[in-house]
């Protein structure tokens, strides 16, 4: 009985250690394919292909920055939310932008992964099903 997403969460961030471990424990925790990449125009270009139900993007990156490739990103995934997780000091302006297409959250690092995976069920509910589950029956 598979009761996964079939939607993937894709996350984008140039630290290749960070964000291996990441993407192995949302998988197992939140029971979706996760795709992870390092540059974000290799991301651009794979995101027709993935049925994203979530992107999660690093604000600062080599080439592309969080917001720049968001602005590229929307075109591919229109409807799905994006998740910003940054460094740098959440200040006015990022406020603002939460909620506003596509920026649905703001995840300050360091974040325990569990604070991620809790904006990711909020912003995907058919994910957030599957991890209430997983939980559940691990308790």
């Amino acid at each position: 009985m598979n009761s996964a997403p079939h939607k993937s969460l894709v996350i984008v961030d140039d630290d290749i250690s960070y964000t291996s471990l990441l993407t192995q424990l949302l998988e197992e925790h939140l029971g979706c394919r996760v795709f992870s990449f390092s540059r974000p125009r290799e991301a651009l270009a794979a995101l027709p292909k993935l049925d994203a139900g979530v992107i999660v993007t690093d604000y600062e990156m080599p080439g592309l920055n969080g917001f720049e490739f968001m602005a590229e990103a929307v075109h591919l995934a229109p409807q799905v939310p994006f998740i910003l997780i940054t460094g740098h000091p959440i200040n006015e302006v990022m406020n603002k932008l939460i909620g506003a297409s596509p920026v649905k959250a703001v995840v300050p690092k360091p974040f325990n992964w569990r604070q991620l995976t809790d904006e990711i069920a909020r912003l995907w509910p058919e994910v957030g099903a599957s991890l209430v589950k997983t939980d559940s029956a691990s308790a």
